[in-house]
């Protein structure tokens, strides 16, 4: 990084105060030495997603352990900005967690920070490759907590409690909830793998949230008829797929 270029513009987030102004304190001393300014820094994961919806930055310092949404989760939901931040994770995680980061060449600084390595992580931050989804959920080691839609700029939170369903269309999937529809661009097959606990595939395009099913009802036709799930928040009827019927038998007895 040359001596003329533009301030690197990092955000800090962690859940804990004391770690927070810790890192602070480390950037200014780097400061010296790299043009850096810390533009912002947030407790949690939303309010990083706010503060990166009004204000873009270069890097994120980003605690992983953190309640409600972890920092993998939120590397994974940054990556939807149209210019997602370079992520630099911060971490406790034992040795064995630390080779995963090694293995899918992520960046990570180790609790207790050093000043040294972290101005050699900055320093590489602004030219280094962002982690890819991929390379994400081989890392989080439990279902998110929220799906995410880009829009208009922004990032709106979905949390997985409030979904109806998901439908794959075209290389979209639909998220539904009791307000209203989002769009994301994932692949149903994974997200049926993640949230197989939750949800039941009842056709081939479609998961729907077993929370969420009031109850089944066979509609006739010119055939033989077909089954359709009734749901509990919103009044549309989803078809229930002849190869997927067993799941009616499954849920009813």
């Amino acid at each position: 990084m040359t001596a003329d270029a533009a301030p690197l513009a990092v955000m800090i987030v962690d859940d804990e105060a004391p770690a927070r102004r810790r890192l602070r304190e480390l950037i200014a001393d780097c400061a010296a030495e790299m043009p850096l300014t810390v533009t912002g820094e947030a407790a949690n994961g939303r309010a990083a997603l706010e503060f990166l919806a009004e204000q873009s930055v270069d890097v994120v310092l980003l605690d992983i352990r953190m309640p409600d949404m972890d920092g993998i989760e939120l590397a994974r939901h940054l990556g939807n900005f149209e210019r997602p931040p370079a992520v630099i994770f911060t971490t406790a995680y034992d040795v064995y967690a630390i080779r995963a980061f090694e293995v899918h060449a992520i960046d990570y600084l180790l609790k207790p920070i050093r000043a040294t390595r972290l101005r050699e992580a900055l320093a590489r931050a602004r030219a280094a490759a962002r982690p890819n989804a991929e390379a994400l959920e081989a890392l989080q080691a439990k279902a998110r907590a929220y799906l995410s839609a880009p829009e208009r700029g922004r990032v709106h939170l979905i949390p997985i409690a409030e979904v109806i369903y998901l439908k794959a269309e075209l290389k979209y999937v639909t998220v539904r909830t009791a307000e209203r529809e989002y769009l994301i661009e994932e692949s149903l097959a994974r997200l049926e793998t993640e949230f197989g606990e939750r949800f039941i595939r009842v056709h081939r395009n479609c998961l729907v949230a077993k929370a969420s099913i009031r109850t089944f009802e066979r509609e006739a036709d010119e055939g033989e008829g077909h089954w359709v799930v009734l749901l509990n928040a919103c009044d549309e009827r989803i078809a229930v797929s002849r190869r997927q019927q067993h799941v009616i038998r499954e849920l009813t007895g």
